[in-house]
């Protein structure tokens, strides 16, 4: 330790007699790779010229490890009591980091502290004065944050911003001259291309894993912390496990263009298949929440059908054949981008401002990338006729009738609205009884009897069954469900989690 306190000193010695001699003239510019035009100096590994060389891994490696660290996060509860009250574990990841915890209740006056949770994952610096992308799920709801660099030093980390749409966070630690990692164009990614990814797994030191790009634009539905999740991932064969999160998936130039996300697993670990937020997407969402606090999210305002589409699906949307290769609008919001443009249910999207478009997730993804204000093109196929909107995105995710009444349907129950005289007799404004309680959330997830009487659901109150559509569509992945019983003042709640609406 003392002669750790002597080299700093001696250091500190050397700057001192420099700038006494006029050499220490200016701080050097401070490096961004998300808001600068500039980029850091990349690595060339590329071989051109009909040159035939092997890849060289050895370069990217050594310029990527500088720029991924460690991060270790604390996550403090509260105190649970009261009766049938819950408290929320908000640190539910998505990839495999941390542990997930069930709503507990309280049981009268009796109460009880659940112990501290202690997680890893991994980051990407971006800025030489300390900015750090990383997931989401890494740092959602945790109260203590620490970052250390791969020359061991550590610091204590704050949250800029997250986007839990993304599964991307922002966060920050007061440093200075970090090693910044240049960002590639992620649409410059190919099937096939050597990749590797670095990050701090399983709680080790910094790890590098080499693979291939085996699939672009995939979406494996595990995202549903955000009411709105884009999905739209770099698969890659190289291995990535928990703790990973968070770090990079870089090219053989050392150039980042994914962030680590989620793996497929059936134990939990790596099984052959990783998945990695495109660069791209990474950049404008980062660079939203580091220009404006938050992300300026276009939207279209439409649903669209799956990918594999059953004979039902073609029969609704009147589809004869499904050689189209498009994005087919199962629905469109009355209010929305794509309506006011002119784009119709039945209608498939061939063309994003020109560029082809083939999967869902790859319309989702280009959509994302855009901001409120910004005009797209569309150019789609109707009745065997390509025909072309112009739209200009909004600022709101509108909400379908369809999807209102699907989200309803999935808690399993049957509902009506209460009248105005039973109302006035269990003291409410209004509420939705629960009639009958089928196979569904409800069922799965709660004690919940019939009889009970939705008055609230989150933050929203509910005095008809079309109130409860509008409030179960408004909420996220996790909240309660709020009512009384009939001949009964107290009030009862009830926890719903990871509801997939």
């Amino acid at each position: 330790m003392k002669g750790r306190l002597s080299i700093i000193a001696f250091a500190a010695g050397i700057i001192t007699t420099a700038a006494a001699y006029g050499l220490w003239t200016h701080s050097p510019k401070t490096e961004n790779s998300i808001l600068d035009n500039t980029k850091p100096t990349i690595v060339n590994t590329a071989f051109t010229n009909g040159t035939v060389a092997p890849v060289d891994f050895e370069k990217a490696a050594t310029s990527a490890v500088p720029s991924v660290v460690h991060i270790r996060t604390t996550t403090k509860f509260k105190q649970v009591a009261g009766k049938r009250g819950t408290e929320q574990d908000p640190f539910g990841g998505m990839f495999g980091d941390n542990d997930f915890f069930k709503r507990f209740f309280g049981d009268g006056a009796q109460g009880f502290q659940q112990p501290e949770q202690r997680a890893s994952g991994s980051g990407v610096i971006i800025s030489s004065d300390g900015y750090i992308v990383t997931n989401n799920h890494v740092v959602d709801g945790a109260t203590d944050i620490s970052v250390t660099l791969n020359d061991r030093n550590s610091y204590k980390a704050k949250v800029i911003g997250t986007d839990p749409n993304t599964d991307l966070a922002l966060i920050k630690i007061d440093a200075k001259g970090l090693k910044v990692m240049p960002i590639g164009n992620s649409d410059d990614v190919h099937l096939g291309q050597w990749v590797l990814a670095v990050g701090y797994p399983l709680n080790l030191d910094v790890t590098v894993t080499q693979g291939i790009v085996s699939a672009k634009s995939r979406n494996i539905g595990i995202n549903r912390e955000g009411s709105a999740p884009v999905e739209a991932f770099i698969q890659t064969d190289a291995a990535v496990n928990p703790g990973s999160s968070g770090g990079a998936l870089i090219n053989t130039n050392g150039e980042l263009i994914g962030i680590n996300a989620a793996i497929a697993s059936p134990t939990g670990s790596y099984a052959g298949y990783a998945y990695s937020i495109p660069s791209n997407l990474m950049k404008k969402v980062i660079g939203d929440i580091m220009k404006y606090g938050s992300v300026q999210r276009g939207y279209l305002g439409i649903s669209m059908a799956p990918d594999e589409m059953n004979d039902a699906v073609k029969k609704q949307l009147g589809i004869a054949n499904d050689d189209i290769d498009g994005v087919w609008v199962m629905e469109t919001d009355p209010k929305g981008a794509a309506a006011e443009a002119g784009i119709k249910k039945g209608d498939a999207i061939i063309k994003v401002n020109g560029e082809a478009v083939h999967k869902d997730a790859q319309l989702s993804e280009m959509i994302a990338r855009m901001k409120p204000g910004d005009k797209v093109s569309l150019t789609v196929i109707r009745n065997k006729e390509e025909k072309t909107f112009d739209a200009v995105l909004k600022n709101k995710l509108g909400t379908f009738a369809s999807q209102e009444t699907a989200a309803v349907q999935s808690l399993g129950a049957e509902f009506s609205t209460v009248n105005k005289e039973d109302a006035a007799k269990m003291k409410i404004a209004g509420g939705v009884q629960v009639v009958k309680i089928n196979d569904g959330v409800i069922a799965d997830q709660t004690n919940m009897r019939p009889g009970f009487v939705i008055t609230k659901v989150g933050n929203d109150a509910v005095k008809s069954v079309d109130d409860l559509k509008q409030a179960i569509g408004h909420q996220d992945a996790n909240f309660q469900i709020q009512g009384v019983y009939p001949g009964s003042s107290e009030v009862y709640y009830y926890g719903i989690n990871d509801f997939k609406k």
